[in-house]
């Protein structure tokens, strides 16, 4: 299971810095778009969305859900055993709500 406190990616304003490693990069991303995609149809508690699975040896998608007591974001994969919780996204340029 993916643990993110999503600001621990995000710079001084608030964006994905260039200069960190690529998997770095490449996973903020990822936790940016579930973010992104959760919070469109805020206060949907269940969202399926159109994001790949990140585990390159799979082909479904992520379903993302949130856990009310403290707002995080949990986001899973329906096929494979990929999950993860995100805290502090909220207010973030990706928080659509």
């Amino acid at each position: 299971m993916y643990i993110t406190t999503f600001t621990h990616f995000l710079d001084e304003k608030g964006n994905i810095p260039k200069k960190m490693p690529k998997e770095a990069r490449e996973l903020a991303s990822f936790m940016a778009l579930v973010v992104d995609e959760a919070t469109k149809d805020y206060p949907e508690k269940i969202c399926c969305t159109n994001i790949r699975c990140i585990n390159s040896a799979c082909d479904s998608y992520i379903i993302t859900e949130f856990v009310e007591k403290d707002e995080k974001i949990w986001w899973y994969c329906g096929d494979c055993d990929y999950e993860g919780l995100i805290s502090e996204w909220q207010g973030t340029r990706w928080d659509n709500r």
